[in-house]
């Protein structure tokens, strides 16, 4: 599947601990019917048949609206589930590796936090990176905000779509205008609102016009 534009403006990452609940396949079609035009499932503490389980059922909710699953962190998951990509660390397999495990139309996303790292994964076949933590983070208690002009750095030294996240919200998306990014992926101010529809619908307005 090839990443467009509007795929990225809203980049929706989940998190269990929001869900207060809810079903997570009903909380992601939300999401899509809201804006989001990209779906990361995030899993940290469920053993990878678990992951490779949920992965299956997400998978049909984004293939329903033609929206790209990617799976964070995990290539077996993503290869079992039949995912659309990965989205790696810095700490993670290689983008390299990966792309030789899923092929060249797997979507690889990878997280950069300076000018050389994103030049080396766009370089090993990176299709986007994930550039943070913007503002700090609510569900990564060690992310570390970035300099805003990083940002203009990156998206200038590299070709490929870059993706903001991290503690981003609609109150302060708009500080990240004019910086080259092609849009926000957001946890907690989409799937922490209890109208997730709505928060995305509100998010994705911002994103089209923060980042032009």
């Amino acid at each position: 599947m090839k990443l467009e534009r509007k795929n990225l403006y809203l980049y929706a990452v989940t998190d269990r601990e929001l869900l207060n609940g809810r079903s997570l396949e009903k909380d992601v079609e939300q999401a899509i019917l809201g804006g989001a035009g990209i779906v990361q499932l995030r899993e940290k503490s469920l053993s990878e048949d678990e992951f490779t389980e949920e992965a299956i059922k997400i998978k049909a909710v984004t293939r329903k609206y033609g929206v790209p699953l990617i799976i964070n962190d995990n290539i077996d998951v993503c290869l079992k589930s039949g995912a659309d990509g990965v989205h790696l660390g810095q700490k993670d397999e290689t983008c390299a590796y990966a792309r030789k495990i899923l092929g060249d139309n797997a979507i690889i996303g990878v997280s950069a936090k300076t000018v050389q790292q994103a030049l080396a994964a766009e370089a090993m076949g990176a299709d986007y990176l994930g550039v943070g933590a913007a503002f700090g983070s609510s569900t990564k208690k060690d992310a570390v905000g970035i300099d805003k002009r990083l940002y203009g750095e990156i998206t200038s030294a590299v070709k490929i779509p870059v993706v903001a996240i991290g503690g981003i919200t609609a109150e302060n998306m708009g500080l990240l205008s004019e910086s080259g990014v092609w849009g926000a992926a957001v946890v907690s101010a989409l799937f922490g609102k209890e109208n997730i529809r709505e928060a995305a619908e509100n998010l994705r307005s911002l994103s089209e016009m923060t980042f032009k």
